[in-house]
């Protein structure tokens, strides 16, 4: 991997070591922050590729049609 060295003064190295998690690299940090945004687009391109079992997806579905048949209420004091 090709590596950049850059110099930075210490407000920008105490504000970008704020942010480092333990195990986090300071290329980690900057990819995290700078880098590709969330997007609906992103979003439902992964979920996309989400594999769920049969019988969760039967699960949820008695899930579903018992709400149906008792419906939420209204939380009384």
């Amino acid at each position: 991997m090709a590596v950049k060295t850059i110099t930075i003064d210490m407000a920008a190295y105490t504000l970008l070591a704020g942010r480092k998690r333990e195990g986090q690299s300071f290329s980690d940090v900057i990819k995290e922050h700078f880098g590709p945004q969330p997007t609906v687009g992103r979003f439902l391109e992964r979920a996309r590729r989400i594999r769920v079992a049969p019988e969760a997806l039967e699960q949820m579905d008695r899930m579903v049609q018992a709400r149906r048949r008792e419906p939420a209420r209204a939380a009384t004091r």
